[in-house]
């Protein structure tokens, strides 16, 4: 019991229960390396390493310069005095500048343009962001838009804000709208919450989205003024320290979360007939469902045979890969011409059978999430509720256990007019892939050869080439967090006479908009760099557009934009040569947010963005990065005609792409996107020459 009030008393003073558990054991076992820790917690070495990062960045725990680093926690005593000072330091300092914050206070004149400048703020911890989701429901005069996961309304239940939101809808005309996910693991909890709103007098109206997609995100907006939208994963959600959100006023990202949800609510079934449904098992009177795989694997077998006009296929990455491996059905079906369409996330492992499949058909890339759905002719409609599972061999096109199945005229009408709209705002695979620009960032195991590489590389990303993708010896996973671990400060007064280190992460992205947009197709980079980096922390982004040059169409450097004062010298010094030299844009902080959360990466700015050329310009957005497959572990140089190089190791995953741009959401495959999630970059000056390079490492 001691070690629990132990281990409960650092959670209260903000460490998360994982930085806790490390630390006792520290304290406890003495000085221990990484691998036995992790051993001994049966902790992943990559949670470990972020974990001892943090106790490190809070002097609590040091670790030895020798390799394998040692850990060590600082006795307890001074941990505790730390805190303690800390906290006194704070209230200290709140009281010393009282009279002057009231003084300021007084001194503020009321005018329209006071608070009014879009900016983002970002709301760490529970406390925090339900005391501003409170004050959003108190102030909500119109209307009242959630988008929540039934464990986040119990949370929001246990602070109070369901009561709140009772008190004040039920006091005006406010319209409240919900969606939620439902499933037979929740459907009791959500019962009773939506039983307690009723009985306390709370009115609004609830729907569960369609075609077993999931949520967006966390997201509760507020007369379309303002929003607040996690980025916390919902697998962090149990540690009170890693609750973060982010609200902003911005008018075009807030239109932007209105937007999705709209789209989510048009395609959602009433949330009390949704858990009728589960409650029955009859997901509707005219369809039935086909328990028996193999009955259900012939009928649907002989409707796909039987197709004479159309058939829309909405499935499963692995699912597109089993379609293309089924080549006698596809060559019937080429051979009767009947025409196919299908919607899969697009990923590295299936790009090659989607791009034989195009030879023949249809192919887009939808956002992973979706159940399985066929249409054949218009007529015949089947939904498969589980997808394949990893750990079983797929037999045919889908996997058939509990397969839905109607031929109901009308159910068949309403699914098909979601699919086709789901279908226009899906996107083809295309030949301009982030591979195809920049080589992918390749797996320790298969290292990108120099014959593997397109003898364009050099050329296609314009002025700022791939130089060089092999370095010797090999790094390795933890090679890269131990760098980062061990970070210094590397302080550089004058970029072109010094190394400038940058820790953090990178997320590069290949975007592919609509013609409502009226841009080119873009790259960006994105980059997020912690305090510990030569010019500290800073958040940037490098967009390229695709333009038209005399050595053909390439990715040119039209816009770049950071919120680091102290680092605008050394990036003009870097991109100098590059047209858009002059053009380089300070935003403040709270302008420009990026952050990462597990192998997520969500990067928003408030400002609209110049680019090159003119009158072109990237307004407010955000871009989300969803890793996913294998980690890989690499390095890559590039070279700028300044004649900087920048050398970037990394530990990451390829990603999908969503742009919320106020015209429309954008979904992009996952062959788009790549999450570095632990980066160093190392960039070295002009003339520095080989020899320096050596020396560093």
């Amino acid at each position: 019991m001691s070690q629990e009030k132990v281990l409960r008393t650092l959670e209260s003073l903000g460490l998360s229960q994982s930085d806790a558990q490390v630390y006792v054991f520290l304290g406890k076992r003495g000085s221990q390396k990484a691998i036995d820790i992790a051993k001994a917690l049966r902790m992943p070495k990559q949670q470990l390493y972020v974990v001892l990062k943090n106790l490190q960045s809070k002097a609590i725990v040091n670790a030895t310069l020798e390799r394998p680093a040692r850990f060590s926690a600082v006795p307890f005593e001074k941990v505790l005095d730390l805190f303690v000072r800390a906290r006194i330091e704070e209230a200290q300092r709140i009281q010393q500048g009282k009279n002057e914050f009231l003084s300021d206070w007084q001194s503020i004149a009321i005018g329209e343009t006071v608070g009014q400048a879009a900016k983002f703020t970002v709301l760490e911890g529970r406390n925090y962001i339900y005391s501003k989701l409170r004050q959003m429901i108190e102030e909500t005069k119109n209307h009242l838009l959630i988008i929540s996961t039934v464990p986040g309304l119990i949370r929001a239940d246990q602070f109070g804000l369901l009561d709140a939101a009772s008190s004040h809808v039920s006091k005006s005309k406010i319209q409240l709208r919900l969606l939620t996910e439902l499933s037979e693991q929740n459907v009791s909890a959500l019962k009773s919450l939506l039983s307690t709103g009723l009985r306390s007098g709370l009115s609004f109206e609830g729907r569960v989205p369609e075609l077993g997609l999931k949520l967006f995100t966390r997201i509760v907006i507020r007369d379309g003024e303002e929003a607040v939208f996690f980025i916390t994963p919902e697998t962090d959600v149990g540690e009170e320290k890693k609750e973060t959100c982010l609200w902003t006023n911005s008018k075009p990202l807030v239109n932007s979360f209105s937007a999705v949800f709209e789209e989510l609510w048009h395609n959602s079934k009433d949330v009390q007939k949704k858990i009728v449904e589960l409650e029955t098992g009859k997901p509707a009177p005219s369809m039935n469902i086909i328990s028996d795989a193999e009955t259900a694997y012939k009928k649907y077998h002989g409707a796909m045979h039987s197709a004479e006009k159309e058939i829309i296929i909405l499935t499963t990455a692995e699912g597109l890969i089993s379609i293309w491996k089924g080549k006698s059905l596809v060559m019937d079906w080429t051979k009767r011409g009947v025409s196919v369409k299908i919607m899969a996330p697009i990923t590295s492992e299936n790009l090659n059978a989607a791009q034989k499949l195009l030879k023949s058909f249809q192919v887009r890339h939808v956002p992973a999430g979706y159940l399985g759905i066929t249409i054949v002719d218009g007529q015949h409609l089947f939904q498969f509720k589980n997808p394949p599972p990893e750990e079983k061999e797929l037999r045919g096109i889908m996997y058939f256990e509990n397969t839905f199945y109607t031929n109901d005229s009308e159910y068949v009408e309403k699914t098909e007019n979601m699919l086709n709209s789901l279908w226009k705002n899906a996107q083809s695979p295309s030949a301009i892939s982030l591979e195809s620009v920049i080589g992918p960032p390749q797996a320790k195991e298969n290292p990108l050869s120099e014959s593997t590489i397109p003898k364009t590389i050099k050329e296609v990303n314009g002025p700022i080439l791939l130089e060089d993708r092999n370095h010797s010896p090999e790094i390795t996973e933890k090679d890269v967090l131990r760098k980062i671990i061990n970070a210094k400060i590397n302080p550089v007064i004058t970029p072109s006479k010094g190394v400038v280190i940058q820790y953090g992460s990178v997320g590069q992205a290949i975007i592919h908009p609509p013609a409502s947009f009226n841009l080119p197709d873009m790259l960006i980079h994105i980059l997020h760099f912690e305090k510990h980096s030569t010019f500290g922390a800073e958040d940037a982004i490098l967009a390229c557009l695709w333009q038209e040059t005399p050595k053909g169409h390439l990715f040119v450097p039209a816009a770049f934009v950071h919120d680091n004062p102290k680092a605008s010298r050394y990036w003009k010094e870097v991109f100098s040569g590059i047209p858009f030299e002059q053009s380089i844009q300070m935003v403040k902080k709270d302008e420009l947010q990026i952050r990462i959360h597990s192998n997520t990466l969500f990067c928003g700015w408030t400002v609209p963005i110049p680019l090159l050329p003119p009158p072109l310009s990237l307004q407010p957005s955000c871009i989300l990065l969803e890793g996913y497959g294998h980690l890989k572990t690499g390095s890559f140089t590039v070279a700028n005609p300044s004649g900087y190089k920048t050398t970037h190791e990394y530990n990451g995953f390829e990603a999908f792409v969503t742009l919320l741009h106020p015209e429309s959401k954008y979904s992009g495959p996952g062959t788009d996107g790549f999450i570095a999630r632990d980066d160093v970059s190392t960039t070295y000056p002009p003339r520095a020459g080989n020899k320096r390079e050596k020396s560093l490492r």
